[in-house]
C-alpha cells in the first residue's frame, strides 16, 4: 500500500473502527487484526506506525470520548454569569440532553464485556473531571453562599460517580423503572446538600436513554 500521506484521517478512521468495535464486541473480544478487517485495505503496519497496541488505542478512543464532554464542562465552568449551583444544574442538563448521548446508547456498549474501557472512563471521572471541572465550581459555590459542603473534593468525586456510573443504564443494566428510582435517590442524595439541581424535564431524558438502550438490545 501506498505511503499515506493524510496520518490524521487514518488515525481516526483507525479510532472510529475500534470505538465501533469494542462497543459491539468488548474490547477483550477485539483483535488487532479484528481492526484491519474493517480499514478497508490497511495493513497492520498502518496500525502500528500511529499506535503501539491495543490498548493504545483504547486510550485513544476514551480520550476521544471525553474530549467533547470536557469542553461542555470547562464552558459552563468558565461562565461568569452563574453562581455554583447554577452552573451544576447547567452540567446535569446539557450533559444527558446531547443528541450525541442518543447514538452511544442505540450502539448499546456492553461494559460488562468492556472492562478496561470502563476503568478508563472511572479513571477519567476521579483523575480528571471531578477536579478539573466540578471541583472548581463547588468552591465557586462556596464562596457564593449556593453550595454548602465541608467536603469539596469529595463531594465532586460524589455527584459525578453516581450521575456516570451509578445511574448510567447502560453499566447497570437498568430498566426504565430502575431509573426513575435511582433518579429520585440521586435527587433526594443532592437535596440533602442543599442542591436543587435536577428536575423533571431531566428525569424524562434519563428514561428516554434507557428505553433506547433496551431497545437496541432486543
Amino acid at each position: 500500500m501506498a505511503r499515506n500521506k493524510h496520518p490524521e484521517e487514518t488515525v481516526n478512521l483507525i479510532l472510529d473502527v475500534a470505538f465501533r468495535l469494542f462497543m459491539e464486541k468488548g474490547y477483550e473480544h477485539t483483535s488487532i487484526q479484528d481492526i484491519i478487517d474493517h480499514l478497508g485495505g490497511f495493513s497492520k503496519g498502518a496500525i502500528y506506525h500511529h499506535f503501539k497496541s491495543k490498548e493504545d488505542i483504547l486510550v485513544a478512543v476514551t480520550d476521544r470520548m471525553t474530549a467533547e464532554s470536557n469542553q461542555m464542562l470547562a464552558g459552563i465552568r468558565d461562565r461568569s454569569d452563574l453562581n455554583g449551583r447554577e452552573k451544576l444544574k447547567k452540567i446535569f442538563k446539557e450533559s444527558i440532553c446531547r443528541p450525541v448521548q442518543d447514538d452511544i446508547f442505540t450502539v448499546a456498549p456492553d461494559f460488562h464485556n468492556n472492562p478496561k474501557l470502563l476503568f478508563s472512563l472511572l479513571h477519567d471521572t476521579i483523575e480528571n473531571a471531578a477536579p478539573n471541572y466540578i471541583l472548581p465550581i463547588i468552591k465557586q459555590g462556596i464562596s457564593d453562599g449556593s453550595i454548602e459542603t465541608d467536603y469539596p473534593e469529595q463531594l465532586a468525586e460524589l455527584i459525578l460517580l453516581a450521575a456516570n456510573i451509578w445511574m448510567n443504564p447502560m453499566i447497570f443494566d437498568s430498566s426504565e423503572e430502575e431509573s426513575y428510582r435511582k433518579f429520585m435517590v440521586f435527587t433526594q442524595m443532592l437535596e440533602g446538600f442543599g442542591l436543587d439541581v435536577v428536575d423533571s424535564e431531566m428525569l424524562e431524558r434519563l428514561q428516554e436513554l434507557a428505553s433506547i438502550y433496551q431497545k437496541s438490545k432486543q
